[in-house]
């Protein structure tokens, strides 16, 4: 790690921090789900790692008025606290963000009216104590291009700041701080088969800065510009349904080099699921210290349950005609508009998108009622103690830790180990060296 790229971390991360005495890391974690076991088995990690943990919500997953789960920003941090205070993990070490905030749930709207309902989300999302806020506003609105120039970005990002800043200030709560910038492709993995992704240009990333430096300065946001900790770029990863673009250090090593010109800066690095330890290691090394990920843990869920569901019909011999999976996928035939627009192919091909894609987009179908009460009705089929054999030919990754009894062989146990498991090489790239 550079000397830059060093400063850089610890006077952002400080800042992130907001005077909680606790160590700084190289990097942190950014957990994206709303999902409570996913919640459960970050706080019951970063319990064990001594850490303060950061979890995000993004602005079509809660908002003012109500996103895709029904929750508010304040109903969020309540389902977030409640959580914490069951596994016994202190409230004050929870760091709460809000994710792409801006006019994206509204776009299909007028400009006027999708940026005034993005004022009243970011308005929420402080109200409620969110204290990291990555401002989002690339997308054109009803009438514009898909994507907008920078100026007029940064003018629409300018623009939620004062918002932010005038509610922190008015209800005497801390002034956030922000990330700026957007990630290629949309947020949630590609939709096509990946090849090799375009690193964000160097110059890009600065003209990033600049313009923004300029629109928060028209609009007397200096002060929150001060508190801006990170530009969300593209170091060249990304999933798409069925492959993964890995991290290559040598195609990132010019745009690392702008951090060399952004002091007090860090990389917010996107879509990160499924990269290796090493290359996670690798991405904190070069100044990717913020590292989002969201649909791998809802995925590692997934294949316990999935396997969890295979071992219930081995113990009781017969097949359930309503099954985890064949229940889950009468639901998200029913109601496709969570996956209908990105998975493509064949009705076969689709078929296992809908279950196994890396993207993961059944994950915004656990909430339903049918699917909970599914997953209630295959707890009630397991054992207290599931077969150890059973363990090793379905749930073959958690075996070894069931065998050295890090791992209670219960169905609850083995899902939260699953999620702390694909959460493991995040803690290893992160941890102070």
């Amino acid at each position: 790690m550079s000397t830059a790229i060093d400063q850089n971390r610890q006077i952002a991360l400080a800042k992130l921090f907001g005077g909680r005495d606790l160590p700084l890391p190289r990097g942190i974690t950014s957990v994206c789900s709303a999902h409570p076991l996913v919640i459960e088995a970050t706080l019951r990690h970063a319990a064990r790692q001594g850490e303060a943990v950061l979890i995000e919500a993004t602005c079509n997953q809660v908002n003012q008025e109500g996103g895709y789960t029904g929750m508010t920003p304040a109903d969020f941090r309540a389902f977030i606290e409640r959580i914490a205070a069951e596994v016994g993990f202190p409230a004050e070490r929870i760091i709460l963000g809000g994710d792409h905030l801006g006019p994206n749930p509204w776009r299909k709207l007028a400009a006027d009216d999708a940026m005034a309902r993005a004022e009243a989300m970011v308005i929420a999302y402080v109200e409620a104590g969110f204290e990291k806020l990555h401002l989002d506003t690339s997308m054109g609105c009803a009438g514009e291009p898909v994507a907008l120039a920078d100026e007029l970005t940064a003018e629409r990002a300018a623009r939620l700041a004062r918002a932010a800043e005038d509610v922190a200030r008015r209800s005497g709560r801390r002034p956030p701080v922000y990330v700026i910038g957007t990630e290629v492709p949309p947020p949630g993995g590609a939709t096509h088969a990946l090849d090799e992704l375009e690193v964000t240009r160097r110059e890009a990333a600065l003209r990033t800065l600049d313009v923004h430096r300029r629109a928060f300065a028209e609009a007397g946001v200096e002060l929150a510009l001060e508190r801006v900790i990170a530009i969300v770029v593209q170091p060249g990863v990304e999933f798409g349904n069925a492959n993964v673009a890995l991290y290559k250090p040598e195609r990132a090593q010019a745009l690392i080099s702008a951090l060399d010109e952004m002091n007090d800066l860090l990389f917010e690095a996107h879509s990160t699921d499924y990269q290796p330890a090493d290359l996670l290691s690798a991405l904190v090394d070069g100044g990717f210290a913020i590292l989002k990920v969201g649909p791998s843990l809802t995925f590692a869920l997934r294949e316990a349950l999935y396997g969890l569901d295979a071992i219930a019909d081995v113990i009781s011999g017969t097949t359930q005609d309503l099954g985890l999976a064949a229940t889950m996928e009468s639901i998200m035939l029913a109601e496709p508009q969570h996956w209908a627009g990105h998975y493509g192919g064949t009705g076969a091909e689709q078929h296992l998108q809908r279950h196994f894609s890396y993207s993961d987009r059944i994950r915004y179908y656990w909430p339903d009622a049918r699917a909970s009460a599914a997953v209630d009705r295959l707890l009630t089929r397991l054992p207290d103690a599931i077969p150890k054999t059973l363990i090793s030919q379905y749930l073959a990754r958690l075996y070894p830790d069931v065998v050295e009894k890090r791992i209670v062989p219960k169905a609850r146990d083995l899902c939260l180990a699953a999620i702390e498991a694909a959460l493991t090489p995040y803690a290893a790239a992160t941890a102070p060296r």
